[in-house]
């Protein structure tokens, strides 16, 4: 025997037997999302192929269009090889990929749960086989209300931007007494615009909404949609709306803290003297006053038939 012989052991080659199922989503079918479609599952087939023990049984993913809406095909296949057991691991990018709510996540991980599937999500680092049933609700209730809040500020911030720029379709919106050009642009209706100018005269002249809408249903004038009878709102709306005088004030809710004042935006079917006449009339008949102790509710509403009488 050679005394310089050296046996060296080799491990044996771990059998892949823990069977993979990836679910990758996407929300719609354009070139930029497809592209990150193709990202996900490349990154999930090289993190699967990196575990010895995993092999890659299935690739699921789904591709929301106009056509197809919220459906999901896909993820109901994963959810029907898992009760097949067909897969046993199931790994996707992040929690909003793999469920379209809360409620829908937190039932499905129930279910899979219950039939030993294992779920990762690899961006947030989450695996249901290390993460404690209550602790895992808390984390995905939080993180889903997160991704909302930034949602709702991503789609805020986008509004005040092209607002900022000039560049929002909102300055072109259509409303009664305007239509579209060949270029999108507003210009006068000149049939509902006398209309508009009936409505914006009558109220200086006195009268109440209700008797606006009186006026018109005599002079079988339709309301925006069409219809017999106007909606106060409707008439309310109108009365305060700036686009009349040719100017449009975006984010104006008192919600937002910036506003945005296109002046001489478009047309004016009527001037800009009448229109802040209205605003003033607006708030004199209004039946709410601000004093020291806030708004308060005045003791007497205003009366159309008082206005004519004093006249």
């Amino acid at each position: 025997m050679q005394e310089n012989l050296k046996i060296h052991f080799i491990p044996p080659v771990p059998k892949r037997e823990k069977r993979v199922g990836i679910y990758c989503r996407v929300s719609t079918n354009s070139a930029e999302q497809i592209q990150s479609l193709t990202a996900q599952v490349s990154h999930l087939t090289r993190l699967t192929a990196a575990m010895p023990q995993w092999v890659l049984a299935d690739v699921y993913m789904d591709i929301a269009t106009s056509k197809t809406g919220s459906s999901r095909k896909e993820f109901n296949r994963l959810l029907e090889d898992c009760n097949s057991r067909k897969i046993e691991i199931v790994i996707t990018k992040n929690i909003s990929r793999f469920g379209r709510d809360t409620v829908e996540i937190l039932d499905v991980l129930k279910q899979l749960r219950t039939l030993g599937v294992r779920v990762i999500f690899e961006q947030e680092e989450l695996d249901t086989a290390n993460t404690d049933s209550d602790l895992m609700i808390s984390i995905i209730e939080s993180l889903a209300q997160a991704e909302n809040e930034s949602r709702s500020d991503n789609i805020r911030w986008g509004i005040k931007q092209r607002a900022a720029s000039g560049i929002s379709k909102l300055y072109d919106r259509k409303c009664y007494g305007y239509k579209h050009d060949k270029d999108g642009k507003l210009v006068i209706d000149e049939q509902k615009a006398e209309n508009v100018k009936l409505i914006f005269d009558l109220y200086l002249r006195g009268q109440s909404i209700i008797g606006i809408i009186k006026e018109l249903e005599k002079r079988r004038i339709f309301s925006p949609t069409g219809k017999e009878k106007w909606c106060k709102r409707t008439i309310d709306v109108m009365l305060s709306n700036e686009k009349y005088a040719g100017d449009v004030r975006l984010l104006k809710s008192g919600k937002s803290e910036v506003q945005y004042l296109s002046s001489d935006n478009n047309p004016a079917i009527i001037s800009k003297e009448v229109f802040e006449a209205v605003q003033v009339e607006k708030k004199r008949r209004s039946n709410m006053v601000k004093d020291e102790n806030g708004w308060q509710r005045k003791n007497e509403k205003y009366s159309s038939k008082k206005k004519i009488k004093s006249k």
